[in-house]
């Protein structure tokens, strides 16, 4: 047994249900290996870990005014078009906002999950765990009769979702009741300020039946050395309903980022979803959207920029489990200087699914040649009457465009950037969220030094 990660699962409380969930998922953890290349989903990706040497982020106290965050979270908060928020720092609850009462009295609930499992445990237990459990879920394609089906999941794959499921600290929750609507997002601002140190956070959002609602994730941090932040999100979105959830990855020099994203979308229910990967040194992100409903649909998109050392790495699926359901999948990525991109995506039909309509598509551009990308653009099909493509491609920026930018005045920096925001408009124009896109492009410019 991990004993320092044994020691922190033992200052856990919490309800008799949640304790065993704890133990049972700290079981787990305990006895399987960290994925290494010899596992299909993680080939490109090694973490490097010591777990008997992991120490928790240490608590951190609530402030009262805004100006006592983050410098980061400041200026964010300054231009966000969030209407409520939290602020939370390693595993505390530092500064939050009120709903609006008129959503309050529509029964929407916006807190942080700890608090939600006392003030509302019936709705928390009901929910945790439903969508992104200890477990690796088994999403083995149901196949015709006399065929194979995929191969489920390496069990070392569910590692550090067993992690994030025994020790998960605090996080957000959202609960949206049958037919109600939030007009403006929800927000929750994660940092992290204690070097050599890990968190496990979870966010739990829930759109009951024809409900809409907009959440924004984000990650922020300084440079930490030898930090992890390990994180489950779960989606749960109803028949009718519509929800759009952003992640914001820019955590500092050092940190090593693991989270596993997965919707369950049920009939005739929209689930957008955006990943933005920008900071840490290793960064592994899965988002998976499980279209359990007819009608159900699915928008998935993603783009990164990595830089000097970064290793980013995404992992998608699209499970078509239901006919007549629709996803469409789009990442981009822009890589320069030393780092690696990986994107390993699959598409999976089930039997009887049919009248699925699934695209995949993953476009890199490189703009150092010692910079290295492995794309891994996957289909399995079991239905006979459905629309499905996948496309990958890689290449270097357009000599003959920076040149032309170059020759009007326009220096190399910000020609540069230019080009590269161009390249990802095609993601950020998709996005309704102008607070969110100003600030993308924003850490762009700095990437490009161009800010």
């Amino acid at each position: 047994m991990t004993q320092p990660l044994s020691d922190h699962l033992a200052q856990h409380t919490g309800p008799d249900w949640l304790t065993a969930k704890r133990k049972q998922s700290f079981d787990l953890f305990d006895t399987l290996e960290v994925p290494h290349s010899g596992v299909e989903a993680w080939k490109y990706t090694q973490v490097v870990i010591d777990f008997g040497k992991l120490n928790p982020h240490p608590k951190r106290e609530a402030v009262h005014d805004v100006s006592a965050l983050p410098k980061s979270v400041q200026e964010r908060l300054s231009s966000t078009d969030v209407g409520a928020f939290l602020v939370l720092d390693g595993p505390d609850v530092v500064y939050r906002t009120e709903l609006p009462a008129e959503l309050t009295e529509k029964g929407v609930i916006f807190t942080d999950l700890k608090s939600a499992l006392e003030q509302y445990p019936d709705k928390v237990q009901q929910y945790l765990y439903s969508v992104v459990p200890a477990e690796v879920p088994d999403d083995t394609t149901i196949a015709a009769p006399g065929t194979t089906p995929s191969k489920s999941p390496d069990p070392s794959e569910g590692k550090f979702s067993a992690m994030a499921a025994a020790l998960w600290t605090n996080g957000a929750f959202v609960y949206v009741p049958r037919g109600v609507e939030v007009a403006l997002p929800l927000g929750s601002f994660r940092v992290m300020s204690e070097a050599g140190t890990f968190t496990a956070t979870r966010t739990l959002v829930v759109a009951e039946e024809n409900a809409r609602v907009t959440f924004i994730d984000e990650q922020d941090s300084e440079d930490l050395p030898g930090t992890y932040a390990i994180g489950a999100v779960e989606l749960v979105v109803k028949d009718g309903a519509q929800l759009r959830y952003v992640s914001i990855q820019n955590w500092g020099k050092g940190v090593t980022h693991i989270q596993r994203q997965r919707g369950d979308v049920g009939k005739d229910a929209v689930l957008n979803s955006l990943v933005v990967t920008m900071g840490g040194t290793l960064s592994r992100t899965e988002m998976q959207s499980y279209l359990r409903g007819q009608g159900s649909d699915s928008e998935m998109l993603a783009l990164y920029f990595a830089n000097e050392d970064q290793h980013f790495d995404h992992y998608t699926l699209q499970h078509h489990a239901a006919a007549n359901a629709h996803s469409d999948l789009l990442y981009k990525g822009v890589s320069d200087d030393r780092s690696v991109g990986v994107f390993s995506g699959m598409i999976k039909v089930d039997l009887g699914a049919q009248k699925t309509d699934a695209y995949q598509k993953h476009r890199t551009l490189m703009l150092s040649s010692e910079a290295q990308n492995f794309s891994v653009p996957q289909l399995e099909i079991n239905a006979n009457d459905v629309r499905c493509s996948h496309g990958s491609t890689t290449g270097p920026v357009d000599q003959e465009q920076l040149f032309f930018l170059k020759s009007r005045g326009i220096r190399e920096e910000q020609a540069e950037k230019m080009l590269v925001t161009a390249f990802l408009e095609d993601v950020l124009g998709r996005v309704p969220l102008q607070s969110v896109v100003k600030y993308i492009e924003g850490i762009i410019a700095k990437k490009v030094g161009a800010a």
